[in-house]
This record gives C-alpha cells, structure tokens and sequence, in this order.
C-alpha cells in the first residue's frame, strides 16, 4: 500500500512541476505573442497590396513577414508609402493587441545586449530577448523562410527599440512607436483575404 501511495504522490508532485513549467514558459515567451493557432482579424489580416492609413498618413503592404517563437506568433507587415519611405508595422496579439510602427535607424552606432541604451535623446531599457522562425512574402527582401534573433527595449509608454538579425545577417536597428488601434484605417484590395 505504502508502494502505491508513494506512487500516487510522486505522480502528483510529477504534474504540479510539469503544470508550473508550461506556465512560466508561457509567461517567458515574446510578450504581446499570440498563440499560433489563434483566430486573427483586422490587421492581422492584412496582405500584399492592402492600404493603410496610420495617423493621416497613407501606406500600401509590400511584404509581409509572419514569426513564430515556440506557442507563440507575430506579424511584421512593410509599408511603403508614395513618396518612397518605408516602414515596418508589428501586430501582436496578448492579453490587448499591440501595434507598433517602426522606423529604420540604418545610421545607429548602438548594439544590443546592455541592460539600458541611448538613442535620439532617449533612454532605452531592455524588456526581451528571443529568436523565432519566419517566413517571408512579398518585398521583404529576405529569403522566403529563416530564424530572426531579436532583442527589444522600450522607453516611457510608448517608445520602442528594436535590434533584429534575419539569418546570419547583422542587427538592423529600429525605433517605434506603440500604436492606438483607432490610428489605422484598413482598405483591402479584396474583400476577402
């Protein structure tokens, strides 16, 4: 008897620690993730050819990028805008979805890695660091499937820095800011995707 209890308690002890693993594995992956087979809408569903208008400003989707970290996805979609600027918007689903609209630091002499960094008169503190595998569509200029390493820093509410090395590439450098929701407005060139 004494047999089968110890069993029965090991057993127990056994799915407590594989119950509190899974939970801080989920709470340690990328932030602001959604889980891969999550149903996705709005700006997820952006694609190749789309307009968006972000804060009075009118962009066309030329590549899209989609990223997936263990349980966990995001979506990276390229805009370009008529005059030929070009920028990046991240959706991430959570507990609230978050959009960030990225610009290119190509001139950034600054690396990842410190716990704290400067850039444009702002300090930046790490939040997260990861690598996910991608693939990629449209001009994107990468190969179509790969690994990203990122590392990510925030500022205040709602500045972000972004370092992220597509393949065995160096870091790209990025600067953004946290999106409300109401700043996009979506056209798509069908009504389905």
């Amino acid at each position: 008897m004494d047999a089968l209890v110890t069993s029965l308690v090991a057993g127990g002890v056994l799915a407590t620690v594989v119950a509190v693993l899974r939970a801080r594995r989920a709470a340690t992956a990328r932030p602001g993730g959604r889980p891969a087979e999550a149903p996705t809408g709005g700006p997820h569903r952006l694609a190749l050819g789309d307009r968006v208008r972000i804060r009075q400003r009118e962009y066309v989707v030329s590549g899209t990028i989609r990223l997936v970290e263990g349980d966990w996805s995001w979506v990276q979609h390229l805009l370009d805008d008529e005059s030929g600027g070009r920028r990046r918007l991240s959706v991430e689903d959570g507990p609230e979805l978050e959009l960030v609209l990225w610009t290119a630091e190509p001139g950034a002499t600054v690396s990842p890695g410190a716990p704290t960094i400067d850039l444009g008169g702002r300090r930046y503190t790490w939040s997260e660091t990861g690598q996910a595998r991608y693939t990629a569509i449209g001009e994107t200029e990468l190969p179509s499937a790969g690994t990203m390493r990122y590392h990510d820093y925030q500022s205040g509410g709602a500045a972000r820095l972004s370092f992220e090395a597509y393949g065995e590439e160096g870091w790209r450098v990025a600067s953004g800011d946290l999106l409300n929701p109401a700043d996009l407005a979506i056209r798509p060139t069908t009504e389905e995707h």
